[in-house]
């Protein structure tokens, strides 16, 4: 079993809430990075992207009002335009991300982040 994990965590999220349960029920104990106090900063975003193997606008909640005032849908913002979009405004974030052993996973359904531990 994984030793230091993490999530990134929003406590009101049902799937985030169901993901920390999951990891207690397998004898995790994560550190909790409750993301929209504490936004990650470039670089860890950049790095979770990588770790995830997905483009920002696939970590970004669409249907969040902030991604339509922001016009984020435009196919010309750059991956830095977008990862600071997300460090801007956290909630864009899709949750809830899970690292262990250098690897990371979201919580969509819960049980994905199973396959990194």
């Amino acid at each position: 079993m994984a030793d230091n994990v993490t999530i990134y965590h929003n406590p009101r999220c049902s799937k985030s809430r169901q993901t920390m349960e999951l990891l207690h029920a397998n004898a995790v104990s994560p550190e909790v990075v409750e993301y929209l106090n504490t936004p990650p900063d470039f670089e860890t975003l950049d790095q979770l992207l990588t770790m995830l193997g997905i483009e920002p606008r696939q970590l970004m909640r669409k249907t969040e009002a902030e991604y339509k005032a922001n016009n984020l849908a435009d196919e010309s913002l750059s991956r830095k335009q977008l990862i600071e979009a997300m460090i801007a405004f956290p909630k864009l974030i899709e949750r809830p991300i899970v690292v262990s052993n250098g690897k990371a996973a979201i919580g969509r359904p819960p049980e994905t982040v199973l396959e990194i531990l």
